[in-house]
């Protein structure tokens, strides 16, 4: 596991111009900052998130600031199939053509709990988003993602998918999961592809979804999901050296 000092890894705006960067889980929290500022330094954003109201409002926002204009993709990971993420990467060809890097950000929270007592809807739902949907989605997008050039896949990580926590039941079992799709997707795709493959775990961040996870926590002393974009705009600006790697802000 890698800890970066990110002052120490100055960010080239122009390795970001132009590209294509798909954000799950774009309407809010660590995804509506990343999205805004992928879109200040030039890429077009494709936004996805099951609200749509938060898209259109998020799109407005960028358009107003004169960034470079994004795309709004209302899909609900709960519903995703492997046929309708191919028929999504099958749009994203025709459309561009390409994808430069795929931000997996989307997530649900569940209810912490025993786990013999754990709600098997609450289960079933926070698998689908926080598991199955970002491998349906990978394998989709992946042919889009082999290019000549490095490209990017980033799975947002947790610290209780890292260290298995008593009470976070499939939250921390779906966030392990995580761990091992990412560093078996980077040993596949290490020598027959540019993809490069990491985790990132941004710690705890000052967002609605900590609030709910910790309602106890004073936030005012979390950093903000705006004061840790550079992290991840340095991986999915591809230039770096990072490659199966489990990265910590």
């Amino acid at each position: 596991m890698s800890t970066i000092d990110w002052q120490d890894q100055p960010l080239n705006p122009a390795h970001l111009n132009g590209k294509i960067i798909m954000v799950t889980g774009a309407a809010d929290g660590i995804g509506k900052a990343v999205t805004i500022a992928l879109a200040q330094h030039g890429a077009t954003v494709l936004m996805l998130d099951k609200k749509s109201r938060h898209l259109e409002k998020l799109f407005d926002e960028i358009v107003e600031r004169g960034f470079s204009e994004p795309v709004i993709l209302p899909v609900d990971l709960m519903e995703i199939t492997p046929e309708t993420g191919t028929q999504l990467a099958q749009s994203v060809h025709d459309e561009f053509g390409q994808l430069d890097g795929l931000l997996h950000n989307a997530a649900e929270l569940g209810s912490p709990s025993p786990l013999d007592q754990y709600d098997l809807t609450y289960w079933n739902n926070v698998m689908q988003t926080n598991l199955h949907a970002p491998y349906i989605l990978t394998r989709a997008m992946l042919p889009l993602l082999k290019q000549e050039r490095p490209t990017t896949l980033l799975f947002t990580s947790a610290d209780v998918g890292r260290e298995a926590t008593a009470y976070w039941g499939a939250y921390s079992i779906a966030y392990a999961g995580i761990e091992a799709q990412m560093s078996i997707w980077a040993q596949e795709l290490e020598k027959v592809s540019n993809v490069k493959v990491n985790s990132i775990d941004p710690g705890a961040v000052r967002t609605v979804f900590r609030r709910r996870s910790h309602p106890g926590e004073s936030q005012e002393s979390l950093p903000t999901p705006q004061s840790i974009t550079p992290a991840y705009l340095k991986i999915l600006s591809a230039d770096h050296e990072f490659h199966g790697q489990r990265l910590t802000v």
